[in-house]
């Protein structure tokens, strides 16, 4: 059974950092699509960031150049390094995986709103102070 976990959610100020991880247990491989998304107050869950297995990324406008997601094959980790955080960045962040093998099809999880993920964790609280 496939499991998500996320952890490093916090509080911060804004012009802050975190990184958050999530672990991907139960796959026998570790050629997963993965993904990170967030839900903020009151909002409709966003993509942030996908990476392909072949290790090509694609972000949101909104965390271009401040976000930057890697993975980490070897102990199936994947990773959200955030940087200069904004108070828009307050959300939930929830990791998605899936055996999306086709890098382009992985990548346009980012515009479909991570349509073919069937793998879900529970999220992370991020919550930036002004």
């Amino acid at each position: 059974q496939v499991q998500l976990m996320e952890t490093g959610g916090d509080s911060v100020q804004t012009g802050g950092s975190l990184r958050l991880s999530c672990a991907l247990s139960g796959v026998s491989h570790s050629s997963y699509c993965m993904g990170w998304f967030r839900r903020p107050p009151g909002k409709e869950r966003e993509a942030v960031a996908v990476i392909a297995t072949v290790g090509t990324t694609q972000y949101a406008d909104s965390v271009k150049g401040r976000f930057t997601i890697s993975k980490d094959n070897g102990q199936n980790i994947l990773y959200l390094e955030m940087n200069n955080l904004k108070p828009e960045d307050t959300a939930m962040y929830t990791c998605a995986a899936d055996e999306i093998y086709y890098a382009p099809r992985c990548l346009s999880q980012l515009t479909r709103g991570g349509a073919e993920f069937d793998n879900w964790g529970h999220g992370t609280q991020v919550t930036v102070s002004s």
